[in-house]
């Protein structure tokens, strides 16, 4: 196989219960098994035990998210256009970069939640606050969404098709970067090569944690106690 695939020891590597966990050469060859149904049964039966310190994690990366949207807020005031339409173009700039910014301060946290999926799934230990521990990754999951939605968006201008199943085929490139150690277009191609062999199956599950999380938040969000 290709060396670009040949990737340092994932993080977990030498607490995992088999060798056969978090093979990136198994999952970009098909050689893995995705069921929807097992894979949901599984993730309630890991809630159990753990959904104090997921909804701990959760409100951690809200309050983040929270203070560093005031701070941004307040930040573009000197930006503001004027009533005479002065200044538009200064203020779009400024906006694009106040996205930017946000991205580079949440989603170090975001890929720590997925991480700290990944050890529950693994029945490792897990604690709320190591959701703080991936912003040395952060520029590199930055370039990861920039190449990710430029690659995107030009699947959805060729007949939309090719978008749709980039966006899905993409959906592991994030979680690459932070476990694996993968550059940008390392993580999306193997995230693309590891999802296609089973693409529908993914696609499938995505539309159905979507109706699950919908139905969830009906009932003021309490159901998203166990839905997250």
């Amino acid at each position: 196989m290709n060396d670009i695939y040949k990737t340092p020891d994932a993080s977990l590597s030498n607490q995992t219960i088999s060798s056969d966990y978090g093979s990136l050469e198994k999952g970009i060859s098909g050689d893995y098994e995705f069921a929807i149904g097992s894979t949901l049964s599984e993730a309630w039966d890991k809630t159990k035990g753990a959904k104090g310190t997921f909804n701990l994690a959760f409100f951690l990366y809200f309050l983040v998210a929270i203070a560093a949207m005031m701070v941004l807020q307040f930040a573009m005031i000197p930006f503001l256009p004027t009533q005479q339409g002065e200044g538009v173009g200064l203020f779009i700039g400024a906006s694009i970069a106040q996205q930017i910014i946000l991205n580079l301060i949440l989603m170090p946290i975001a890929m720590g939640w997925f991480v700290l999926g990944l050890r529950r799934s693994l029945d490792v230990p897990i604690e709320a606050t190591s959701v703080f521990g991936y912003y040395n990754k952060t520029l590199s999951l930055l370039f990861t969404i920039l190449l990710m939605y430029i690659m995107v968006v030009i699947g959805y201008m060729l007949l939309i098709l090719p978008g749709i199943y980039l966006t899905v085929a993409y959906i592991l490139a994030l979680p690459l970067v932070i476990e694996k150690g993968l550059s940008p277009w390392q993580a999306l191609e193997a995230s693309r090569k590891a999802i296609s062999k089973r693409w529908f199956s993914v696609f499938g599950f995505m539309i159905l944690v979507a109706i699950i999380f919908l139905v969830s938040s009906i009932p003021l969000g309490l159901g998203l106690i166990w839905t997250l």
